[in-house]
């Protein structure tokens, strides 16, 4: 099984235990597969609007897909790790200028392994409702 969690800095609170299983990761700091780029990461969460978070998505996506076709081994390991594993991708989503946990770079990886390996079992954090500075 292949899904996500937060990584917080600090003490993780007693009520949000880390996930049994692997954790990796996956923000733009490591040399995760599906990392966003510092960039990309900066100017969502510096906008945190709905144009912002749709430019991101696309870039993003673009960017993993990209990966994928030039080298796809890496997502096969990770694929082939969540198929004997449960493996958890992590990321300090969601945060003060990121509250929607669907608006993460997880929440789409999640989404690209979904489509590109339709035998694996992923499991999607449910969508927020929680919102900030949706203007577009």
């Amino acid at each position: 099984m292949l899904s996500r969690y937060k990584i917080y800095r600090g003490k993780r609170p007693p009520g949000d235990p880390l996930p049994d299983g692997v954790r990796q990761d996956s923000r733009f700091r490591t040399r995760h597969v599906l990392r966003p780029t510092k960039e990309m990461a900066a100017a969502f969460l510096a906008a945190g609007t709905d144009a912002a978070w749709r430019k991101f998505a696309a870039a993003y996506c673009s960017l993993i897909e990209q990966r994928f076709r030039e080298d796809r081994r890496p997502f096969d390991e990770l694929a082939a790790l969540a198929s004997a594993e449960d493996v958890f991708i992590g990321c300090s989503c969601p945060t003060e200028k990121n509250p929607r946990v669907d608006r993460c770079h997880t929440y789409l990886a999640l989404q690209f392994m979904k489509a590109k390996y339709r035998k694996l079992r992923i499991r999607l954090p449910a969508a927020s409702t929680r919102r900030r500075g949706n203007a577009s």
